[in-house]
């Protein structure tokens, strides 16, 4: 599960997280009165999408640009109209693009440098990874290709947590001054609670800032959390956007099926995460185009089969549909039947 970059920035404020002043809008007028409420300063307006590349993509209406600074309350309301209700289209989104229905209204920082910061799950180990460089701004994967040696990586005991003099040390390798060290500090920890906290599979912020007053503050703020411990966070679970979502995994998730849509005209309904991965793997050697990633799982009843074939068929690219299935892990009389079922209820040729 995501959320978006305001509703990001609101969980980091409950641990001391240093961001910078502002709120949503959802109108017109809001963005307007939030502008006026921060002053006399230069503002950022950022679309809200579950999607990167905002800054440089660009909406179907030909506005360019998810993000933008203005200096009056006019001028917000004027960038606001150009993005709410628009469709923006970045390199994450595809060429579909997201709805925009809010903005984040906020105070512009006077950025001196940029820092990457992320703390996440390490699955090798089964514990929290700091993983963090000084070249921010950009995503860290450019930065694994392009400058490797950049990228630190600090691994956090589970049962002592993250300590104040790794705290300290990441904040030395990171190039701050020793004035920043104290605030530096705090935020890296404040950042390692909120992912306890929340039980969060990944914090990241990208970027966290120093402004030319010396100021450091998680400018951007991406959060993915784990959706089997959501049940525990009430609180997060009212923040989920499905609007923001692939319809048809939504569909899927309501019959305990794991489903991600991809862009190719192959469905795959598969038992097992490697098994699945495996055939789309086989599907891309031979040179074609798996539509999908579906995990009907060991358990499976002839409903969810039924229930997964709907699925794979509202695609409108799917040309044809492979199943695999490892007998033994599930009972593949309980797959035909699924077949069946669905071959007889949504006519399956």
């Amino acid at each position: 599960m995501n959320i978006h970059e305001y509703q990001a920035k609101e969980l980091l404020q409950k641990f001391d997280v240093a961001t910078t002043r502002g709120r949503v809008a959802a109108t017109l007028d809001e963005a307007e009165q939030i502008a006026r409420e921060l002053g006399d300063i230069d503002i950022v307006v950022k679309a809200q999408i579950h999607a990167g590349g905002r800054g440089k993509g660009s909406f179907k209406n030909g506005f360019k640009g998810g993000v933008h600074v203005r200096k009056t309350p006019d001028e917000v309301r004027d960038v606001a109209a150009k993005m709410l209700g628009q469709i923006l289209v970045t390199h994450q989104t595809g060429p579909a693009g997201r709805l925009v229905n809010k903005v984040l209204v906020a105070e512009s920082a006077d950025i001196a440098r940029e820092i990457y910061f992320a703390v996440l799950l390490d699955r090798a180990t089964a514990a929290a990874l700091i993983v963090a460089s000084t070249e921010g701004g950009v995503e860290i994967e450019a930065i694994a290709t392009k400058s490797p040696e950049k990228i630190i990586r600090e691994p956090i005991d589970p049962l002592a947590g993250l300590q104040p003099y790794q705290a300290r040390k990441l904040a030395k390798q990171l190039g701050f001054e020793s004035s920043q060290l104290k605030s530096a500090s705090k935020l890296f920890e404040g950042l390692y609670r909120t992912f306890v906290a929340f039980d969060c599979s990944m914090v990241e912020v990208n970027p966290l800032v120093v402004t030319k007053k010396g100021e450091v503050l998680a400018l951007d703020a991406k959060f993915n959390f784990d959706d089997n411990a959501v049940y525990r966070h009430p609180e997060i679970a009212a923040m989920r956007d499905i609007a923001e979502e692939d319809p048809r995994e939504v569909e899927a998730s309501k019959h305990g099926l794991n489903y991600i849509g991809l862009d190719g005209n192959i469905a795959c309904l598969v038992n097992g995460a490697g098994l699945a991965m495996a055939t789309m793997d086989i599907i891309k050697f031979y040179g074609g185009e798996p539509a999908n990633f579906l995990d009907v799982g060991g358990g499976a009843t002839e409903e969810q089969v039924t229930e997964a074939f709907k699925i794979l068929i509202a695609d409108k690219h799917v040309k044809a549909i492979l199943v695999n299935i490892f007998g033994g892990i599930m009972k593949v009389d309980i797959m035909a039947q699924g077949i069946i079922k669905a071959a007889k209820s949504i006519k399956l040729s």
